[in-house]
């Protein structure tokens, strides 16, 4: 199942379907199927459009991160923190070494901002290699380097190195929670990730408080044209379809109870 959600997320994302509409098209020309190549050329030029100059993405972004509101204050106390995998540029640290953080980076940011906050909180981190190769060192792995340079105690740091997928996290980090007896725990992930963890955690039956963080939008987007940052939109929409696939898979597959959950 790992395998097929990374071959068909290759193949599913906007540019790809937009560049496959074009492959067909010329295909279909060849052919003699100058109609079905028109077709298939216009809904590759759509596709790009939507895509690469209107706000989609970050709309339907910015309604995933609404979904959990974010907290008003800090939690009076705190047992432990739960962060999900995401934010390290493992392909580059685990030849280099060292601290690479990507977009999410704000998910250990949050939680170092924690451990501070609540020097007796236990920190477990959920993340191994995510990769089709397997070659790469996992967040779990290179958040231990992260945490140290920043005085948190390795004791204080539980890691999960195995899982893949989210599913994945919430199945591992739900045994090891069960092992060492953690309660009372924040889940900390980017805020359009929280709906699908949620969903997995509350089926798996781990009663765990929503700390939504690494926000992608304002808050105040608009459906309209955006013809300034096509870059960016890209980004934007393709992680927002990415993101309401995998709901819709999860969904489907039974291992979350609604399609879209919320608070």
């Amino acid at each position: 199942m790992f395998i097929v959600s990374k071959l068909f997320w290759v193949f599913a994302q906007p540019l790809s379907l937009a560049f496959l509409a074009i492959l067909l098209a010329v295909v279909a020309i060849l052919s003699g199927l100058r109609r079905v190549g028109l077709a298939l050329s216009a809904l590759a030029a759509l596709v790009l459009f939507v895509t690469l100059y209107t706000t989609t993405g970050s709309f339907v972004l910015q309604g995933l991160e609404a979904r959990f509101p974010k907290p008003e204050g800090d939690p009076q106390s705190l047992g432990c923190m739960i962060v999900l995998g995401g934010a390290f540029e493992t392909e580059v640290t685990t030849t280099r070494g060292g601290i690479e953080m990507n977009q999410a980076a704000d998910r250990f940011v949050e939680a170092l901002r924690l451990a501070r906050r609540f020097p007796e909180a236990v920190i477990l981190v959920s993340g191994g290699d995510g990769s089709l190769s397997g070659d790469y060192e996992g967040d779990a792995v290179a958040s231990a380097r992260f945490f140290s340079t920043f005085g948190i105690a390795s004791d204080r740091l539980v890691r999960e190195t195995a899982s893949r997928t989210t599913a994945e996290n919430v199945a591992n980090s739900r045994s090891l929670l069960s092992d060492r007896r953690l309660e009372n725990c924040l889940l900390i992930t980017s805020a359009f990730h929280m709906p699908r963890a949620m969903g997995l955690f509350r089926a798996a039956g781990v009663p765990v408080t929503p700390w939504p963080t690494d926000y992608r939008t304002s808050g105040t987007v608009r459906l309209g044209v955006d013809l300034t940052q096509p870059t960016l939109n890209a980004q934007q929409t393709a992680t927002a379809m990415r993101e309401a696939i995998g709901l819709a898979a999860y969904y489907l597959t039974g291992r979350i109870g609604v399609l879209y959950p919320g608070p």
